[in-house]
């Protein structure tokens, strides 16, 4: 058939990859003005954008499920970005936690664990971007809480203490960080960041979505688009412009 001998003429189209890895912050995010989404849209054409968000997870479990998730062989295109975005997890107060908990010092070392692990399978550091995770806002966080029977289970000077190490880490490692925790709070009323206290509003996705994108822009705008644009395919000899 004509489509099975442009296939076989034609190079597979690959697409480079950018992968969104994190807890639910990162699930959520493309959902409609997610920041995943914005950048998505901003990749269009350039980029697959690729949300590996699993929620309610911490570095504990992300350690573990990351080799399943990027393997050297699995995905012949090249990944040009990896985003890990945890901590609103690992932040939780043990006492009133335990299961999601995870100690800051292990915490870092999840992380570390990682970016090692990234770099094993040739995605060097200056592809790899922390983000630390959002403030909390306790008194909505605590309603939120309340309504499911729970005591308030984490504390926004707790989470300051994950975001302080994952700068770190971070500063060790060589990669790139968003210390969110830090530019949410530049504006002293950081509660309209959050829908719920702990998760990102509309508000919120907008402002991570552009912090991030001043972090990506210069790796990824560059970019070519793939295929050429449509008014530059020669209608006439369209195999010699898409082959």
């Amino acid at each position: 058939s004509a489509v099975a001998e442009a296939g076989a003429r034609g190079r597979l189209l690959l697409w480079p990859r950018v992968v969104l890895f994190g807890d639910s912050i990162t699930e959520l995010s493309f959902q409609e003005n997610g920041w995943g989404a914005s950048l998505a849209e901003r990749l269009v054409r350039k980029c697959d954008v690729v949300n590996r968000g699993l929620s309610g997870y911490n570095t504990r479990w992300a350690k573990l499920i990351l080799p399943r998730l990027i393997t050297n062989s699995a995905s012949a295109e090249s990944t040009v970005a990896v985003t890990i975005f945890f901590g609103a997890n690992d932040s939780a107060l043990k006492d009133l936690n335990p299961k999601q908990h995870v100690p800051v010092d292990e915490y870092a070392a999840n992380l570390k664990s990682m970016i090692q692990y990234l770099k094993s399978v040739d995605i060097t550091e200056d592809r790899i971007i922390l983000i630390t995770p959002p403030p909390l806002h306790e008194s909505a966080w605590e309603k939120e809480c309340l309504a499911k029977g729970d005591k308030l289970n984490r504390c926004n000077a707790t989470t300051g203490e994950y975001a302080q190490a994952c700068v770190q880490v971070a500063r060790d490692c060589g990669t790139d960080v968003l210390d969110l925790w830090t530019l949410m709070q530049k504006n002293q009323d950081f509660s309209s960041y959050l829908s719920d206290g702990l998760h990102l509003s509309a508000k919120g996705n907008s402002f991570l979505a552009a912090q991030l994108w001043s972090h990506m822009e210069k790796k990824l705008s560059a970019l070519p688009s793939l295929c050429p644009y449509w008014r530059d395919v020669d209608h006439t000899n369209p195999e010699a412009s898409l082959l």
